[in-house]
């Protein structure tokens, strides 16, 4: 791929952040803070409000303002439709706010139409968290499609670690795009544990396992399994299982009938970040199908066992922080089992080294941006030459 060519700015850069669901506000937040600390950007969150109720609490407690709201939300709906309003509201906002950049995260709809929009009125883009692949096309779905469909569109790569830059490399996209940041969901975990501000939802002092699903390849069947796994394992008089549900009207149909009314389960509402992480911070052992809490989780030494049959952070397991188990029920219960009864096994876990980076990330996206676009670094220093 040939880069896209970058237009100079001796002003203020005018940086349009686009994201629409929770996790992008999640892993924008340090991008946004970093820019408006620096004298050099002017930056505007565009919201689409793909995950209505959950992105407008994230936002509010991460002191996000937006500057548009799309409100593409609607009930049990399909993709096909949400991706058309959003490529025709993100075109209107693009046109209309003429930013220099446009800053997209990860591998959601919001991501690639929002990538369109910019492409289609000549605003170079940056991708954060870019590069990650599973190889499998529908899995998960429609992620991995979206992330392969907007590396061509994108003028800066900023990958997470160097297994994703080498995706990047291998897909033709030249080495001068790439850059390695670390993922910015360190960052933000980072500010905001040091807050202090969040409250853990574990109520004993039993070994406390942390349970995220949502993934729409497992949802149906495959989720009523994980669900009665998650019971056969409650029926330990040690474990305490938090397990917060989606809003998403598929996940509860699968969950409830399964796991409401046990005991040793809480199924809570959605939680806020700040209290999602106090939560994670408080746990032993994390099961998920989630791609952030992967990352996530070995930051504060918590043993992740990922509920998917491919993960796009293959960094963790190869690290050793994570395993890949699977979605059959036996497997899950007896790979928690063991790490809830093996010591060693859970401590080999537990004290690996994090491969997702050092909570800098958005510092190296924003000097970066700042040296391309303006010719700027973040001390102040000018004019210097660009690769």
């Amino acid at each position: 791929m040939s880069a896209i060519p970058i237009p100079r700015r001796r002003g203020r850069i005018r940086a349009a952040l686009i994201l629409g669901t929770r996790p992008e506000a999640i892993k924008l937040a340090p991008v946004l803070r970093a820019m408006s600390a620096s004298p050099f950007f002017e930056p505007a969150v565009i919201s689409t409000g793909q995950h209505r109720e959950m992105l407008d609490q994230m936002l509010q407690r991460l002191q996000m303002d937006s500057s548009r709201d799309l409100a593409v939300m609607r009930e049990r709906q399909q993709l096909s439709g949400l991706t058309a309003r959003l490529i025709s509201g993100l075109g209107e906002a693009v046109r209309a706010d003429a930013p220099d950049v446009v800053v997209v995260q990860g591998d959601t709809t919001t991501a690639l139409m929002g990538a369109l929009a910019a492409f289609y009125e000549g605003v170079p883009v940056a991708h954060v968290e870019a590069g990650l692949r599973t190889g499998v096309i529908g899995n998960p779905f429609p992620e991995e499609l979206n992330r392969r469909l907007v590396a061509p569109m994108v003028r800066w790569h900023f990958a997470p670690t160097e297994g994703s830059a080498a995706n990047l490399r291998g897909e033709g996209v030249e080495p001068g795009q790439i850059q390695v940041t670390g993922n910015t969901v360190i960052d933000n975990l980072l500010w905001v544990l040091g807050r202090r501000e969040g409250r853990a939802a574990f109520t004993t002092s039993h070994r406390r396992v942390l349970v995220t699903l949502h993934r729409r390849e497992n949802q149906g069947d495959t989720m009523q399994g994980i669900a009665k796994a998650l019971g056969e394992l409650a029926a330990r008089p040690d474990v305490e299982i938090v397990l917060p549900l989606h809003k998403s009207p598929a996940v509860r149909d699968a969950l409830l009938p399964v796991l409401d009314g046990n005991p040793r389960v809480r199924l809570v509402e959605p939680l806020d970040y700040f209290d999602f992480a106090a939560t994670l911070d408080a746990s032993d052992l994390v099961l998920t199908d989630s791609g952030g809490v992967q990352e996530e989780a070995p930051t504060l030494g918590k043993p992740v066992l990922v509920l998917r049959t491919t993960t796009e952070r293959p960094e963790a397991v190869d690290a050793g922080v994570a395993l890949l188990v699977g979605t059959e029920p036996g497997e899950i219960v007896t790979a928690a089992t063991r790490l809830l009864d093996d010591r060693v096994a859970y401590e080999r876990m537990a004290t690996a080294v994090n491969p997702f980076g050092d909570g800098r990330a958005a510092e190296r996206i924003v000097r970066r941006l700042a040296l391309d676009l303006a010719g700027r670094t973040e001390s102040g220093e000018g004019d210097l030459a660009v690769a």
